[in-house]
């Protein structure tokens, strides 16, 4: 209540100063009531902050991740290299089954041979033509001398198995070595004759060569001095007469790889034909 004394304006606030006061003690009440599942709040509170998730590092983990990423990386390396590889071995064989044929209307021959073999000049032949990875595997022509051979047939040279002999003993005079030690052993595997579309008759004749030779060719001690192979070759002719003359094809291949290139040998044997001239 206000009331005016000489002039001046007194405030009571007695009422107003008991109000406050009941209402100080009223809300320390309020602030000290327990609710179930609450604890008191303190009276001094802090802002109240989301906690930020730390990223954990197992390093074990990150380690074994790793370890199994280097490998991830060599198996998909291994993949593709295999695959290329195959693709490679694919064109090969693809490529390797591909004939050319050779022509020579002059000396009066021709056969077909494998598109990748290379031809080989001054290698005592009248052709020579050879695989340019197995080096032991290449074909050659030989041709009788007209002025001394006067073939009409190639039964001239008797039958086959007689014919086979005749070749066998040719390539052993021509590897005959003087070497000290050296060893060979040879053996006709197959003869036959065959009468092909040109109407004319050709000899067939198979046969494998081993050469056999001493590690230490000079030793005393027969102990000192261990044989060896040195090569295991087979040899595959075709036999055929024109123009009075004897013309053979000549094949030769390591026996280990024969069974793998067989297929393409006997198709370079029956098409190998004596032209006339």
């Amino acid at each position: 209540m206000k009331k005016k004394n000489n002039g001046r304006i007194e405030v009571n606030c007695g009422a107003e100063l008991q109000l406050g006061v009941k209402l100080i003690s009223f809300l320390a009440m309020a602030n000290a009531i327990v609710m179930p599942g609450f604890l008191p709040r303190p009276i001094h509170t802090t802002p109240f902050h989301f906690p930020i998730p730390i990223p954990i590092h197992n390093s074990s983990r990150s380690q074994s991740a790793k370890a199994f990423a280097v490998p991830r990386r060599k198996a998909m390396s291994l993949v593709l290299s295999s695959y290329i590889l195959s693709e490679v071995g694919l064109a090969l064989a693809q490529q390797s089954s591909v004939f050319r044929e050779y022509i020579d209307a002059f000396d009066g021959y021709s056969f077909k041979y494998p598109g990748n073999w290379i031809q080989v000049r001054g290698a005592g032949a009248d052709i020579f033509f050879r695989d340019p990875f197995v080096l032991d595997e290449n074909l050659s022509v030989e041709i009788s001398s007209p002025s001394s051979s006067q073939y009409k047939s190639v039964e001239d040279l008797g039958p086959p198995k007689q014919a086979g002999k005749a070749v066998l003993k040719q390539y052993l005079t021509e590897f005959m070595s003087t070497r000290l030690g050296v060893r060979r052993e040879s053996s006709i595997l197959s003869t036959s004759s065959k009468v092909a579309d040109d109407g004319k008759l050709y000899y067939q004749v198979e046969v494998n060569i081993k050469s056999y030779a001493n590690n230490n060719e000079l030793a005393v001690m027969p102990q000192d001095r261990v044989v060896r192979l040195e090569w295991d070759r087979r040899y595959l002719s075709v036999l055929g007469v024109e123009n009075n003359q004897l013309y053979e094809l000549r094949l030769q291949v390591p026996e280990n790889v024969f069974s793998e290139e067989e297929n393409d040998l006997r198709q370079v044997m029956d098409s190998f034909r004596s032209i006339k001239f």
